[in-house]
């Protein structure tokens, strides 16, 4: 099976790519914007100028049985541009269309798309999940290119031999994580109290070890074919609940002050944070119900064993700002 893998040198596609490197049956084409050195011989990467609506893609799709397109341009805490939304379409919806198209047009059996929970919306009320039935309410640009890429992905494949599935992951950790969980980790390494005590709120995660092991049952399963699926470990967790699980993944204890959520979420909304205390202190659930039952899929990693191997990674030194 011949696979294009698109996003290669980022955190999923990194995870898919060493996964599926190892397999006898994949013959791996990874465009990425600099060449990725010392892959097995089944893997070859290609340089491309960029992700965008201008790429040609005949050559590269000759053959290829299979996309599982990762690459995006990803949300950003602080974003700069004058028109963010202008430029997220740009790359996710109408280069991921241009890419589509021509995948149709070369034969292409599947089309796997790497969206984002951020198409169903920022929160939930704790006990009421997202599930892959909701009507879509993204709240940011982000969220609304990868809504509206959703849309032409299904409009494109009507009528065409190419299936598509898309996969709306919700927060992936594992490791080489970033940004905030990265944060968390040096927070309690270092024994630093935090005011995080008292969160009763619930989120869903999901570690890159299921991710990755869900993203390849979509390309193959028969029955995933046009389907639209929420991922999770299944296991949804507090702030102060998870904090506590990484401080003894990390051999740490968690010095963890019992401050009222009211309290930190007023106090962000002073420093002008709300958005970093809704991720704190406000519940993101999702049934994964659909996942479990149509496709006969289970996480293959608990939480724990999750946290414990991103701990390993970090105190190995394997993260870099």
């Amino acid at each position: 099976m011949k696979v294009l893998l698109t996003g290669a040198s980022g955190f999923v596609g990194g995870g898919l790519l060493e996964k599926l490197s190892h397999r006898q049956d994949v013959d791996l084409l990874l465009p990425v914007r600099r060449e990725l050195p010392n892959l097995p011989g089944r893997s070859k990467s290609v340089v491309i100028e960029g992700f965008n609506s201008k790429n040609n893609w005949s050559e590269l799709l000759h053959s290829v049985d299979l996309i599982i397109h990762c690459a995006s341009r990803v949300h950003v805490m602080a974003e700069t541009s004058e028109n963010p939304l202008a430029e997220y379409r740009e790359t996710n919806v109408e280069g991921t269309l241009n890419l589509a198209r021509q995948a149709i047009a070369a034969g292409c059996r599947r089309f796997v798309f790497i969206s984002s929970i951020k198409v169903n919306g920022e929160r939930t009320l704790k006990g009421v999940p997202f599930s892959a039935a909701d009507v879509p309410a993204p709240t940011d640009p982000y969220g609304v290119s990868k809504m509206e890429a959703e849309d032409g992905l299904r409009a494109l494949v009507l009528g065409s031999s190419m299936e598509v599935v898309i996969v709306r992951p919700v927060l992936v950790y594992g490791p080489g994580v970033k940004a905030n969980f990265l944060n968390m980790m040096r927070w309690l390494k270092k024994g630093i109290p935090l005011p995080f005590g008292a969160i009763n709120n619930k989120r869903s995660l999901v570690a890159l070890d299921n991710l990755v092991d869900f993203i390849i049952v979509c390309s193959e399963h028969p029955n995933a074919a046009n389907q639209t699926f929420l991922i999770s470990d299944d296991e949804d967790l507090s702030t102060t609940q998870l904090l506590r699980r990484m401080a003894i993944a990390l051999g740490r204890r968690a010095l963890l002050l019992p401050v009222p959520a009211s309290l930190l979420i007023l106090g962000a909304r002073l420093l002008g944070r709300e958005s970093l205390s809704q991720r704190l202190c406000g519940s993101l659930q999702v049934d994964i119900e659909k996942s479990k039952t149509l496709l006969d899929w289970r996480p293959s990693v608990s939480v724990d064993d999750a946290l414990r191997k991103t701990a390993l990674s970090f105190d190995e030194g394997h993260y870099h700002d």
